[in-house]
């Protein structure tokens, strides 16, 4: 398959081993793993209950994203296209499409929160990934480089390392209870 973005190379040949300096823990069904010297890094892991198929139209339609994320969805899987999230009232969340390869990755140059002003307009990059483990369950992994120094970016990694995995413990949520019913969840 053809990598649709050849500057993404170089990132992808970054993410293949994680420095020994690292710290993991468990977060619901996440392994989140948070690196902070030599570069700083998050790297978090989950097995959905779905298959590889699921996962891309999860990731990559209005329909899917909606199922778990956020009710008002952006997709434009183009290099510089949307892959935004909202909620009403808020400033939408994601960023825009950087690369991917059907079905295999998919990396999101990412905007901060919006009380990370800083961070959110710098943005960092997101990678995920995904590999099948059977034709039912589909690993999923995230990783976020591209990290800068100072006490903003240091909170920004701290919030992101807990709330990318609920992120990704949404999406286990949705394949193993169904998907989200955001009128349902508004009355809570």
């Amino acid at each position: 398959m053809r990598i649709h973005s050849l500057a993404m190379v170089a990132v992808l040949g970054s993410l293949v081993a994680l420095p020994a300096a690292a710290e993991s823990f468990t977060q619901g069904h996440v392994r989140v793993t948070v690196t902070r010297e030599p570069a700083k890094r998050l790297d978090f892991e989950v097995v959905v209950p779905a298959s590889r198929a699921q996962i891309w139209e999860a990731f990559t339609t209005p329909d899917g994203m909606k199922s778990w994320i956020a009710p008002e969805d952006k997709v434009d899987l183009a290099i510089g296209g949307d892959w935004k999230v909202g909620f009403k009232g808020s400033q939408p969340g994601g960023g825009n499409v950087l690369a991917w390869l059907p079905e295999e990755m998919l990396t999101v140059h990412a905007m901060a929160p919006e009380w990370f002003p800083t961070v959110r307009k710098e943005r960092t990059i997101a990678v995920f990934r995904f590999d099948s483990v059977d034709e039912k369950q589909t690993r999923v992994r995230l990783s976020q480089i591209g990290w800068k120094d100072g006490p903003e970016w240091d909170k920004a990694f701290d919030y992101l390392s807990k709330g990318n995995a609920q992120l990704l413990n949404a999406l286990y949520q949705r394949f193993a209870e169904g998907p989200v019913d955001w009128e349902k969840a508004a009355k809570h």
